[in-house]
């Protein structure tokens, strides 16, 4: 299911980095996320995994904050109340989004409308843009 989901929503599956120019700037501590999860971008989705060979959604969140001397919680579920909620209009490079009403996936907010998350078994950390599935929240860590 999750597959076939991002399949139809997202066409992008970029590798490469998106164009951030004039993107305004995060916090401190998420724009060092934002770095480490770039240096993690082509690795393998692996279910359970943060890191560093391989990740899952919530691991690479994990992964890439602790890269940035800060701890999140393990699974997207959590890591949803890890932080201040704000809208999505006002998100910013290092904020959170969870997907669905369950917050069954999640990705960081890298700017421009582009989000860096592992997406399935299968398929490699990318950018995708932040629309991709439908977004229930974002946090500001």
């Amino acid at each position: 299911e999750d597959r076939a989901s991002f399949d139809r929503a997202s066409r992008s599956g970029r590798t490469g980095a998106p164009d951030l120019s004039g993107v305004a700037p995060g916090s401190a501590r998420g724009m060092s996320a934002v770095a480490a999860a770039h240096r993690a971008l082509g690795k393998p989705y692996v279910w359970g995994a943060n890191g560093p060979s391989g990740f899952d959604c919530s691991g690479l969140m994990q992964w890439a904050y602790a890269q940035a001397g800060v701890s999140l919680p393990r699974t997207s579920q959590a890591q949803r109340y890890a932080g201040r909620m704000v809208p999505l209009s006002q998100a910013q490079p290092g904020d959170l989004v969870a997907y669905r009403a369950d917050a069954s996936h999640i990705g960081m907010y890298v700017g421009n409308g582009q989000v860096i998350h592992a997406p399935y078994p299968g398929a490699a950390i990318r950018y995708d843009p932040v629309g991709m599935m439908p977004v229930s929240s974002v946090t500001r860590v």
